[in-house]
């Protein structure tokens, strides 16, 4: 894939995927409120933290190298 592309792609999953991927990540963590009680708040940390790291991990091909020049 092309340099140009990536940084289309790249722009396209910030623009549209991510904040997708806040609600959809707000969203388990309210169920899991509803389902299970309120949680300690150092456990809703870190599920807020593992989910911002495991959005990366497929696109981390597409995300390398886009802040590169040509």
């Amino acid at each position: 894939m092309n340099l140009k592309t990536r940084k289309r792609l790249s722009l396209l999953i910030l623009v549209v995927g991510m904040p997708l991927y806040v609600v959809a990540a707000v969203t388990l963590v309210n169920w899991m409120d509803a389902r299970f009680g309120r949680q300690p708040i150092l456990v809703e940390v870190a599920i807020y933290v593992v989910l911002g790291i495991l959005w990366i991990l497929p696109f981390k091909r597409v995300f390398s190298g886009v802040g590169r020049g040509e």
